[in-house]
């Protein structure tokens, strides 16, 4: 891996975004947590108590335990975002903890994998499952990136290999497709890359793929290894959102800021390039968990060719009624990759996004009052 020397040459505006008023308060956590003035959520949460014997618990009985805990440190969270405090990260971790109880909950779930809403139910110990992954984490690569939004740069990026979609037009469908093309690596692995990326100077650890939905326990558990390290660090969900209610409810407590993609404003869209059944519900379900909880996030919209009416619109307008807080990215950097040049069943988006297209999309952003421009 390499040193960033002076990233500011590079991506100027990662500093002045943040003389942006807006931008400040909408990700306001974040900044904090960023700027070391108060602990990333995993430190709050490795330091709540759990029942000591609750690895014997059932998975109902575990999953009310989880409940409660999380009250708990939403309660904390509250109190840290008003008076930021990071003599947490200093503080005892007790024998058991609320991560412990994420990390054994997560764990059980890979045996009948439903951390997706793919729901596939396999036993991961023993084949793979619909993420094309088994019960270890692939890594393909990990450095800082600079070409993420303003805010976020540089980026401590680890790209996962596998996913739960089959995108038509992936960009990374290297990776997201071809699961071997990455090297297997242990939570403690993955906490050795995050505490390199943050002395190296990312402001961020970012994690995306392929997706990183498939890999939760071993994410969890390398912050673990991080909070008995004292190691502070913002954790940053790069995903297409596509997890379960369960799912999601383990990463609540462990994620300072999100940044999900919300790809199609209708299903047929969805299931016609993504093969993603009930995309709407599931993604807008867990998106609006985010935003009613207050979460800084900057929610994703790659504008597709000939899909501004079916798709753009619907997304905008669905960001400005159920999540005015959010900032948004309405990127044009679709090109066609991966299936769309090889068949002509997919002619329809085998071109670039036009100019007038992309205009479109930013003036029905303006008309609904999103904030954009900053991180688009």
């Amino acid at each position: 891996m390499y040193h960033i020397v002076d990233w500011r040459l590079y991506r100027p505006d990662a500093v002045l975004v943040w003389r942006d008023e807006e931008v400040r308060r909408r990700l306001s956590w974040y900044y904090l947590v960023m700027e070391n003035r108060a602990p990333a959520k995993y430190h709050i949460a490795a330091r709540l108590e759990a029942p000591s014997d609750y690895i014997y618990m059932e998975d109902e009985r575990l999953w009310r335990v989880h409940e409660e805990l999380g009250k708990a440190f939403d309660d904390e969270w509250s109190r840290q975002r008003q008076r930021p405090d990071t003599s947490v990260i200093s503080a005892a971790i007790p024998k058991a903890s609320f991560l412990d109880v994420k990390v054994e909950l997560s764990r059980r779930m890979l045996r009948r994998c439903l951390l997706c809403e793919r729901r596939c139910g396999i036993d991961r110990s023993k084949t793979r499952g619909a993420c094309l992954l088994n019960d270890t984490p692939r890594v393909a690569s990990w450095f800082h990136h600079l070409g993420e939004e303003a805010p976020l740069v540089p980026s401590g990026t680890v790209f996962f290999t596998g996913c739960n979609f089959r995108c038509v037009y992936c960009q990374n469908w290297d990776i997201s497709q071809r699961p071997d093309n990455g090297v297997e690596v242990s939570s403690r692995q993955l906490a050795l890359i995050q505490i390199k990326l943050r002395s190296e100077g990312a402001r961020n650890i970012n994690w995306v793929g392929g997706e990183p939905t498939p890999n939760i326990p071993f994410i969890i558990e390398s912050m673990r290894i991080l909070a008995e390290k004292r190691i502070n660090v913002p954790q940053l969900w790069n995903s297409n959102m596509y997890l379960t209610h369960e799912g999601l409810s383990l990463m609540l407590h462990v994620i300072d800021i999100w940044l999900p993609d919300f790809k199609y404003g209708n299903d047929s869209c969805a299931l016609r390039y993504s093969i993603a059944p009930r995309y709407v519900e599931v993604v807008a379900r867990n998106l609006l968990m985010l935003c009613r909880r207050g979460e800084d996030i900057i929610i994703r919209h790659l504008v597709l060719p000939g899909h501004v009416e079916c798709c753009t619109k619907p997304v905008l307008k669905w960001i400005a009624e159920n999540c005015p807080r959010a900032l948004v990215n309405i990127m044009d950097q679709y090109h066609p990759d991966y299936l769309v040049p090889r068949y002509r069943r997919y002619a329809d988006i085998n071109r670039l996004v036009s100019e007038l297209e992309m205009e479109e999309a930013y003036r029905y952003a303006d008309k609904l009052g999103l904030v954009w421009r900053p991180v688009s």
